[in-house]
């Protein structure tokens, strides 16, 4: 999914060549839809959902079996040990199918998301990304990943090893906020450059641009 046409891509990648001309920084951006499938987080409630439901049963198995004579229109019927565990096996069957199948809806399964679930798989990809697109690819390792997850809502910035010495993560505090006031207001484009001239700022504090220096990364913005 493209969150952003070609003009804005044009923007960010601009924002990134101006953010370079005062620091030997290197700045990689990375827009993603989403940063993980959470089929387990998915598998988690339908099992949940559909235990409770077995749990319900265990608990009141006359009413359970009382109800399925009504809904059937049947007499007073005797079960079997077989019946009642073929019914209670069927219940747990239809609650877990039912809960795994309304969490294809997106934005249900993502509001079923624990939050630091979220965060965390967001950070994971972001260090997956940095390590394939920035880390270790400069030749003073002053790469800095700028990562934004839509669907979770979240974004990071992961620092080369040469930066996270001199700039502590607080400092990215102020690049990420003035990134997301624009992004909440659905400006992608504007809230990116806005991050990007912030993390700028900082690298051409503690990494001045040198004379020979040279453009290590490309400028472009990464949407996967």
């Amino acid at each position: 999914m493209a969150y952003l046409n070609d003009a804005e891509h044009a923007q960010v990648s601009a924002a990134v060549a101006a953010a370079e001309l005062e620091s030997a920084g290197e700045i990689v951006t990375v827009l993603a839809d989403q940063s993980d499938g959470y089929s387990d987080i998915q598998l988690a409630w339908s099992v949940l959902v559909g235990t409770l439901a077995l749990a319900a049963f265990t608990l009141m198995p006359d009413f359970y079996l009382r109800l399925v004579e009504w809904l059937f229109g049947g007499w007073n019927h005797e079960w079997t040990t077989r019946e009642i565990l073929s019914l209670a096996l069927a219940g747990f069957v239809v609650k877990f199918a039912g809960t795994w199948l309304i969490q294809l809806w997106r934005p249900l399964k993502f509001a079923l998301i624990p939050a630091p679930i979220k965060q965390g798989r967001v950070r994971d990809a972001a260090v997956r990304h940095f390590k394939v697109g920035a880390e270790r690819r400069t030749h003073g390792r002053t790469g800095v990943l700028i990562y934004l997850s839509m669907r979770e809502h979240r974004a990071e910035i992961v620092a080369d090893a040469a930066i996270a010495t001199q700039v502590s993560a607080e400092v990215w505090g102020e690049a990420m906020a003035d990134m997301l006031v624009h992004i909440r207001e659905g400006r992608i484009a504007d809230g990116l450059s806005a991050g990007i001239a912030d993390v700028g700022a900082v690298l051409s504090e503690h990494f001045p641009r040198a004379e020979d220096d040279s453009n290590e990364l490309p400028d472009r913005l990464i949407e996967v």
